[in-house]
């Protein structure tokens, strides 16, 4: 019997030396890469090879595009397959002729053009295995798939009888989005069961996708992208698209609107690929004071008259005393707060320049500019509300953009979560998971709360649908997800919580690598590549296309894809036919088209004429891009906005019926962080860390690909003034700590981050040593449970940590 599968002794496959260096270079250079060979899978059956959308070269060679496996990396990118002698011999990407800003190539990443590495890995999960050690250790053997199935589909059974459904969690997991692949289908089969525990938001827009509507009474905020070739100005605010993407071709879209005259400024606590490819000029700013700066900024354009009182006056409410709500007209409105009129404390220039760390100066130069230059754009990212209260930022940016006028325009910018006008964009998941039985549903940050005292929890947690949860959590069921451990968190703290058997007592755990989540399994499940069955996916919040996955090959060893291990799952609950509805995986994606049919694309081709056509991707040119929000700009009597008042609400009244002005205050404000540089915390703590989205992984996905970790090695990034004050050189081991946890790695001395501020790119695999210190700088040995007040959102990015020599 096999007893770890972790200890394999497999190597990669052998690699030229020219293959390599060919990568690197195209890597650091273009982001594209040339890619060698990879292990062997069973080669295209006869009446597949016909079925799909290929092209036979002379040497045999078989040309398949299809969608780059979808990791919800940001982007939906089409790939150009050369499979040969069953195998992947060379990955490219979209080659389609017809290349305008109109419908752009879906040109894939160093990730996708990488593949290969993942696909071939000696390490992917090749049989179902059972624990035989502690809970954390690792130690696994070999089981057959019916004793598998049977294990799982018997702890359903158990728990549902003693607890009842809501005592089971499908956590929240993003590892693949192409409709049969991925937490969705085990859902359904829940549903279907009964239900599980329900969760709302997500660890990446918690904050973003709550607030946003608080302004606008919807998260459609954003203008098509071909639309924003006509904006003038641009900040791209702790944006980075040219790395973690947002959209395939955000970036593209830039480029172009800079060619067209635009300016794009770039404000980051570091300088990012994106603020060295697309922006005019980075400004650098301390994390977690951007609403400071937004504030700051206002009282600029106020003070010079540069707002927009026309639409101000029209379509707002709540910016000064003779706007505020029925009942409220002595409250603070939002130019009191700016001004200083209650609190004494004017939010100038001279006063956000102590916070942020910018010049008074540069405060005053990009105020004047986003307040005088029209059309302009303020696109918000996604790590500044992943941050104590990090609601505020997002309502200050929806305000500034409103007080300027950029709302509703050609070439400007709501701002906010910023959806694709006019229906809200792609979908990314169709397969239909059904309804929860369970009504009750908690934050998805606040997971292991459920485990510790889920019957305590009430609305003041966050929950919704009843008054109290009716169990903690005592089975999780982990499909395509690695928030167990990794991904979460406080990862101590998880661990220690995943350990103790008497809280969550069945853990089974679907992927397709052996994951620091996968570790404190009782029960693992072996999962087929994106490449290994039929899928579909669409764009990643923006895009107007559905793009092919086809089955290239037969799943390997005993690998299954997620709807086949919950089809055969299905078997054994009694539910076989209502969950397949009499099909399999390809006549799902055909299901999914006809769904695409009857919505978005009323004249999309059926799943045969797409594969004849191979292209791998079925696209909607956008000759003439949708601005969000245009018709109540002009009209805002006859179409109004779902907020109270029908308007842009600058001052929230939901918000202020929330009766907690220090941390939801009606209007957008700056507040202090609970661990912030100007804390107690920061004596021993003096240095804010980050954990930024890597160009060589998504999140955690990929952290195992030699060629991307040769290219883009995990270290921790310090400025020199901090390394100096410390004495340690680039390429030292530096220790990284804080109360929670610390790690060993080495660091990278860098002027590209600002003084004060740490980055350790987020998603590295936690590999405790035998004293608990992680050897591979998960960040998350460093982060903070705490979660935000409003969304209940995860606040990872607000650490304060030190650094020393190892």
């Amino acid at each position: 019997m096999q007893k770890d599968n972790l200890q394999r002794k497999e190597t990669a496959p052998a690699i030229s030396a020219m293959d390599r260096r060919c990568f690197l270079r195209l890597s650091a250079l273009f982001g594209g890469g040339l890619l060698a060979s990879g292990g062997i899978l069973s080669c295209l059956n006869e009446k597949e090879s016909k079925s799909l959308p290929v092209t036979m070269e002379d040497d045999g060679t078989v040309i398949v595009r299809a969608g780059c496996p979808s990791h919800n990396c940001g982007g939906r990118c089409v790939l150009k397959l050369h499979v040969k002698d069953g195998r992947i011999t060379r990955i490219e990407t979209d080659d389609r002729l017809s290349d305008d800003i109109s419908d752009p190539q879906l040109r894939a990443c160093i990730r996708g053009r990488a593949y290969r590495r993942r696909q071939y890995h000696p390490e992917r999960l090749r049989y179902p295995m059972k624990r035989i050690g502690k809970r954390g250790e690792g130690r696994f053997e070999r089981i057959s798939w019916d004793e598998a199935l049977d294990t799982l589909a018997n702890q359903l059974k158990r728990i549902k009888e003693q607890y009842g459904n809501s005592a089971i969690l499908v956590p929240y997991g993003t590892g693949s989005y192409n409709q049969t692949n991925g937490r969705q289908t085990a859902a359904r089969l829940m549903n279907l069961f009964g239900g599980s525990l329900g969760f709302y938001n997500s660890y990446s827009w918690a904050c973003i996708s709550r607030a946003t509507p608080y302004v606008y009474g919807t998260g459609v905020t954003g203008n098509q992208r071909q639309d924003w070739v006509n904006s003038k100005y641009i900040i791209m605010w702790g944006w980075n698209p040219a790395e973690m993407r947002d959209g395939t071709n955000s970036e593209y879209f830039i480029k172009k609107a800079r060619e067209n005259g635009a300016k794009v400024i770039c404000i980051d606590p570091r300088m990012t690929m994106s603020a060295v490819s697309l922006a005019d000029e980075w400004i650098p700013i301390r994390p977690g004071t951007d609403t400071a700066l937004m504030s700051a900024m206002a009282y600029v354009i106020i003070s010079e008259d540069l707002h927009d009182k026309d639409f101000i006056q029209r379509c707002c409410t709540g910016f000064d005393s003779s706007q505020m709500p029925e009942g409220l007209k002595h409250e603070e409105s939002y130019r009191d707060y700016i001004l200083g009129t209650r609190d004494g404390i004017p939010k100038t220039p001279q006063w956000a320049e102590k916070i942020t760390g910018i010049s008074s100066r540069t405060i005053i130069r990009i105020a004047r500019e986003y307040g005088s230059i029209k059309p302009a754009m303020l696109y918000q990212g996604y790590g500044m509300q992943r941050r104590a209260y990090g609601e505020q930022p997002v309502l200050a940016g929806c305000v500034l953009a409103a007080i300027t006028g950029n709302v509703g325009i050609s070439g400007g910018w709501a701002s906010g979560i910023a959806l694709q006008a006019d229906d809200g964009g792609p979908f990314w998941n169709v397969f239909p998971t059904g309804r929860n039985p369970v009504t009750e549903r908690i934050p998805v940050f606040l997971w292991t709360e459920a485990v510790l005292r889920g019957r305590e929890m009430g609305p003041e947690d966050g929950v919704v649908g009843a008054d109290k949860l009716n169990n903690n959590i005592r089975l999780i069921w982990c499909v395509a997800s690695n928030i167990l451990i990794n991904q979460h968190a406080d990862v101590n703290r998880s661990a220690k919580i995943l350990k103790d058997e008497s809280l969550v007592e069945f853990i089974a755990f679907q992927d397709q690598f052996m994951t620091p989540s996968g570790r404190f399994a009782d029960l693992v499940l072996p999962v087929c590549t994106q490449f290994e069955v039929w899928g579909l996916q669409d764009g990643w919040k923006y895009g107007d296309e559905v793009i092919i996955n086809p089955k290239i090959y037969d799943p390997p060893y005993e690998t299954k894809s997620d709807y086949r291990i919950c089809a055969e799952l299905a078997e054994r609950l009694g539910i076989a036919d209502e969950f397949t509805q009499g099909r399999d995986e390809r006549q799902w994606i055909e299901w999914a088209i006809n769904r695409y049919r009857n919505t978005r694309f009323p004249d999309i081709p059926s799943l045969d004429e797409l594969q004849k056509e191979n292209t791998g991707v079925y696209s909607v040119p956008i000759k003439n891009p949708k601005v969000a929000l245009s018709d109540f700009r002009k009209d805002p009597q006859n179409s109004p906005l779902n907020t109270p008042s029908g308007r842009i609400e600058i001052f929230s009244r939901q918000l202020y019926d929330m009766g907690r002005p220090d941390e939801i205050p009606p209007v957008p404000k700056y507040i202090q962080e609970w661990e912030s540089p100007f804390g107690e915390e920061s004596r021993r703590f003096p240095l804010q860390a980050l954990g930024h989205h890597y160009m060589p992984r998504v999140h955690s996905t990929h952290d195992q690909i030699d060629w991307l970790e040769e290219a883009f090695p995990q270290r921790v990034f310090i400025n020199p003034i901090d390394a100096d004050e410390r004495g340690i050189e680039n390429g030292d081991e530096v220790r990284v700590f804080n109360d929670r946890g610390e790690m060993v790695i080495p660091c990278r001395v860098t002027k590209k981050i600002m003084p004060g501020v740490v980055n350790i790119p987020q998603g590295a695999w936690w590999e405790p040593d035998e004293k608990g210190v992680d050897r591979r700088g998960c960040v998350n040995v460093l982060t903070s449970h705490k979660w935000t007040p409003l969304a209940f959102g995860n606040a990872q990015h607000t650490i304060m940590c030190q650094v020393e020599k190892a």
